[in-house]
């Protein structure tokens, strides 16, 4: 690894040459079949010790298995604390809407859409298994309150029954996980961090292209890490230095990043400042190592498990609109679907609309809401083929655990290795159809074999699988060009909005990473589609033009005092008309004056010029993208 040459290079060297191929068995590696193994496990040990302190729910306690099925540690207890959480939050809302909303129908239904809608809008706001813990408030009231929709006084016994079964749940994950030595997450984290650094160190280098969209890719593959390094708390008693560190590797990544773009855009020659551009290019080389330095402390930090140089805060762009507008389809797409099981009068209505909310939920923390729908749709189906199989096939009629746990055995050591494939659809495929099969098949203790039941079921869950798509064409969500515009038109607003004289919550490294988000939202939304160049380019735009009136804003912020304080002003007040010509007075005059006082404003003069370049008017260019 090239940031820890001078603790380990003998060892990097001898095993680069001769590193070990992984074994492979029936086209899966050794540590996919690890992996599926322990699900395997943890699933019967839940099931047996569910069974044992007969739990009305011990289904769930499967179910949170399949839940939790991630490949290393500290993501499936990150991701247990939080559905711990959650469901202690929608027991909770079960009961009180329950208890306030019991006698009134029509009422009922329409409050539980509002609140399908309000987690939704939260989920929206967060990510990574926060924002699942928001989906998971509105599956649990779905779970708890609607399949208690007859009976509200079981929805206090229901509650308890389903949040003591996760436990188990996630007692039978921790415990599986531990004995069979599951792997860290922190050392695949730190390679892919060291990854993206030699990426931003060519970039910086200039070996490669500035084109707008592949810087755009750039930025959208480090804030993308953001979600993931929140399981290293989880990891080991170190894991919150560990998270400190990652974090603080992030954001000095973008920095450099930033940095590497304004050292790419400044002219080769310029013959009205010549010597302010050589001293902004000597400058921003410096800085640039500065930062790849700091990254490669970071990087150290996080094999070591220490506390990095700085921990800086790496914050989150969301778009309150876009939240809200996924809300009101959320709410309106469950409330349409309720509507029509109460025309229909159809029995069963409740575990229908269940799944329904679960859909609803799930689909909103999905970068394409509707792709989800629709790997629902076909999921749904093969579960449903799965449990049916084992339950009148395999099982046939047995009531041992002993044959319950082989029956199970190929179906969820099966699912788990196509849950571990790097192909996204086919990892989603395989979780929900494991999700979806446990739901299901329901086992029990003893196991029910009536098939009436098993049919209405399956009928039943197909159909909301179904209906949901249906809403989603009926209400579609905002297409990934309207929300990469929506996107853009908040970041130029923003952009509109910075001045040299407010003070910010956030350094300039941290505001830079939260614009860098905002980019990873813009290429996610589009999905798997090309991003159009145009967008691109004006994304990448508005970044390096923030990025600049930041760090220039917080340079000149220290000559506020002393000699230098009026050429400073003059720079704000530059800055503050966007005209690059100014600019680049207001740099040449700051030197000047700097040079009389015998005093040092580089890293201000420095910043002034690519902030010049950056405000420039735009060229044509035959890309559409700033030249």
């Amino acid at each position: 690894m090239p940031c820890r040459k001078r603790m380990r290079p003998m060892l990097v060297n001898a095993t680069s040459a001769a590193a070990p191929r992984p074994l492979v068995f029936a086209g899966f590696r050794a540590s996919s079949w690890a992996f599926a193994l322990r699900v395997w496990l943890a699933m019967m040990l839940a099931l047996y010790v569910s069974f044992w302190l007969e739990l009305e729910s011990a289904s769930s306690s499967a179910l949170t298995v399949a839940v939790l099925a991630l490949p290393t540690r500290g993501q499936g207890m990150e991701k247990a604390g939080y559905r711990l959480l959650a469901t202690a939050i929608g027991v909770v809302a079960s009961i009180a809407i329950a208890g306030v909303f019991s006698q009134t129908d029509g009422l009922l239904l329409a409050v539980l859409g509002i609140w399908v809608g309000l987690c939704v809008y939260v989920a929206g706001m967060l990510d990574g298994n926060r924002a699942y813990a928001a989906a998971l408030c509105c599956i649990t009231v779905a779970l708890v309150a609607i399949q208690q929709i007859d009976t509200p006084l079981q929805v206090f016994p229901a509650g308890v029954a389903r949040g003591a079964a996760i436990g188990i749940g996630v007692l039978a994950v921790a415990f599986v996980n531990e004995v069979l030595a599951a792997p860290d997450y922190h050392p695949l984290l730190a390679s892919r961090i060291e990854a993206l650094h030699r990426r931003v160190k060519t970039l910086a280098q200039g070996a490669e292209g500035n084109c707008a969209a592949d810087a755009a890719g750039l930025l959208h593959d480090i804030a993308a890490l953001r979600p993931e390094i929140a399981s290293l708390v989880t990891e080991s008693s170190i894991g919150t230095a560990r998270t400190a560190a990652a974090r603080s590797a992030l954001v000095d990544l973008v920095s450099a990043f930033s940095l590497g773009r304004m050292l790419a855009a400044l002219p080769d020659t310029s013959p009205d400042a010549a010597g302010l551009t050589a001293m902004s290019r000597s400058w921003l080389r410096t800085e640039i190592s500065r930062k790849s330095a700091r990254v490669c402390s970071s990087l150290d930090a996080l094999h070591e498990g220490t506390r990095p140089y700085h921990a800086w805060r790496a914050p989150l762009y969301r778009s309150r609109r876009i939240a809200a507008e996924a809300a009101a389809r959320g709410a309106i797409s469950f409330t349409l679907i309720a509507l029509f099981f109460v025309l229909t009068g159809w029995p069963a209505t409740e575990l229908c609309l269940s799944l329904v909310a679960a859909i609803i939920g799930l689909s909103s923390i999905s970068p394409a809401p509707r792709n989800f729908a629709l790997v629902a749709v076909m999921a749904m189906p093969i579960a449903c083929a799965l449990a049916g199989m084992l339950k009148y096939l395999v099982f046939n009629g047995v009531s041992e655990f002993q044959l319950l746990a082989i029956g199970l055995a190929p179906a969820v050591i099966g699912l788990a290795l196509l849950i571990s494939l790097p192909n996204p659809m086919l990892s989603s495929l395989g979780r929900l159809v494991l999700v979806f099969m446990i739901a299901v098949l329901v086992p029990t203790n003893p196991q029910s074999y009536d098939p009436e039941v098993f049919l209405a079921t399956s009928l039943f869950a197909c159909l909301s699988a179904v209906l949901v798509f249906a809403a989603q064409m009926l209400l579609p969500p905002l297409s990934g060009e309207r929300r990469g515009r929506l996107l853009l038109g908040e970041a130029r607003r923003e952009l509109s909005r910075l001045d040299g004289g407010r003070a910010r919550s956030l350094a300039p490294e941290e505001a830079a990473f939260r614009d860098a988000a905002r980019i990873e939202q813009i290429l996610t939304a589009n999905g798997a589609a090309p991003l159009d160049g145009r967008i691109a380019a004006e994304a990448m735009r508005c970044f390096g033009q923030a990025e600049t009136l930041r760090r220039c804003r917080a340079e000149l912020d220290r000559l506020r005092q002393g000699p230098l304080a009026g050429a400073a002003q003059d720079a704000r007040e530059a800055l503050a008309e966007r005209n690059g010509d100014a600019i680049l007075a207001a740099a040449a005059a700051l030197r000047q004056t700097a040079a009389r006082s015998g005093l040092s404003a580089d890293a201000a003069i420095a910043l002034l010029i690519p902030a010049s370049h950056a405000f420039a008017p735009l060229q044509p260019s035959g890309r559409g993208e700033q030249p």
